[in-house]
């Protein structure tokens, strides 16, 4: 099948399917006499796996590990869970972080009159280098 349609039957667009085969991120289609890619279901697993990891919220180098151990017919399911529980660490961090700052954010919003004055806690605290003791 060409480009086209394997980005039909994954969803991807042609340009995230060159994209991703220029990153290696899964087995290089075969050439035609004239020249055009030539997807098999293997492209369209592992296409469809990198997508899915993607929405997932793994980077690319972990998607193309996610393939190889696709590839990998000695695979074990503990590694793959080991791999998803510490995206699942990384992932409940950075949650924690965007907490921190929104919380932080909500408590300067929280002492800025937000009239037609000039005076603004939030950039005065920040100009100051002092942000971190506002509230």
């Amino acid at each position: 099948m060409n480009i086209s349609q394997a980005a039909q039957r994954t969803g991807l667009s042609s340009k995230a399917i060159r994209f991703y085969e220029d990153r290696g991120l899964f087995t290089p289609p075969p050439r035609t006499l004239n020249g055009y890619r030539d997807y098999h279901e293997q492209h369209i697993e592992e296409l469809t796996l990198i997508k899915q990891a993607k929405a997932a919220g793994f980077s690319l180098d972990e998607c193309r590990e996610f393939v190889g151990l696709y590839r990998d017919p000695h695979r074990r399911s503990a590694d793959i869970k080991a791999r998803t529980l510490q995206k699942i660490e990384q992932l409940t961090r950075q949650l924690d972080e965007i907490t921190q700052i929104r919380d932080r954010l909500v408590r300067l919003a929280a002492h800025c009159p937000g009239d037609d004055n000039a005076e603004c806690p939030i950039i005065s605290g920040w100009t100051k280098g002092c942000h971190q003791n506002n509230p």
